[in-house]
């Protein structure tokens, strides 16, 4: 893997030295170009040839090491599990959102995909489309749509089942102590967050609700003190 990185990266420098440099041909390594002949130099100061000559030799080692990075960044990142969390309605017009956001950054999931939004009634059935036989299903499908919602995308390991730990049951009266439900509502009509309960439905939910460009993948100056081992 490491070597298709560099590989790729030496044929961008090479196709970058082409375009720039008129001593630089045949792949050739970029030190080549930097010695050339005296001639070729003649119309150029040694501070210019030198700044040159340093300019290419840190493309050498910069864009290897970038792409390195991104690779190992995009390698963590698929290794983590992700989650999609929504404040509803209630939960957003009670001004409750960094409470609740605290809450999974406290226990130390990363935040990868935030927007708000008020979805349209087809959009609210489309998520609850599991429920469209229920008789509460248009009810509550009016409710969702009935102002601003805040959706996120959450990443770390196991955040799909604490995450549900973290909200509570569905009936804040059967949720235990310190969840978001038990602590923050009442009645199952208003229990002001929605949480995925499954892998193939954080999936499904993640989909529905973000582009793909609307996500991010990075590495947290934390997880080494979340995730590392003694």
């Amino acid at each position: 893997m490491r070597s298709q990185i560099y590989r790729s990266a030496r044929s961008l420098l090479s196709a970058s030295l082409k375009r720039t440099s008129p001593a630089f041909s045949g792949g050739k390594a970029a030190a080549v170009s930097c010695r050339g002949r005296m001639s070729s130099l003649a119309s150029y100061s040694l501070s210019e040839s030198g700044n040159a000559c340093r300019g290419w030799i840190s493309g050498v080692l910069a864009l290897p090491a970038a792409a390195f990075m991104l690779q190992e960044q995009e390698a963590h990142a698929a290794q983590m599990e992700r989650t999609f969390i929504a404040i509803k309605p209630d939960g957003v017009q009670r001004g409750l959102i960094s409470e609740i956001v605290s809450r999974f950054e406290r226990k130390g999931f990363k935040l990868v995909g935030i927007k708000i939004i008020v979805p349209p009634k087809d959009f609210a059935q489309k998520h609850y489309h599991d429920l469209k036989d229920r008789p509460f299903f248009n009810g509550l499908c009016n409710f969702l749509s009935s102002g601003p919602v805040l959706a996120m995308v959450w990443e770390g390991e196991g955040v799909i089942r604490y995450g549900r730990k973290l909200i509570g049951a569905t009936d804040p009266q059967n949720s235990e102590p310190g969840s978001i439900r038990a602590d923050l509502a009442v009645v199952v009509g208003r229990n002001i967050i929605h949480g995925s309960d499954g892998p193939e439905t954080a999936k499904d939910e993640i989909k529905l609700w973000f582009k793909a460009e609307e996500l991010v993948n990075y590495t947290s100056n934390a997880e080494k003190w979340i995730y590392g081992t003694n």
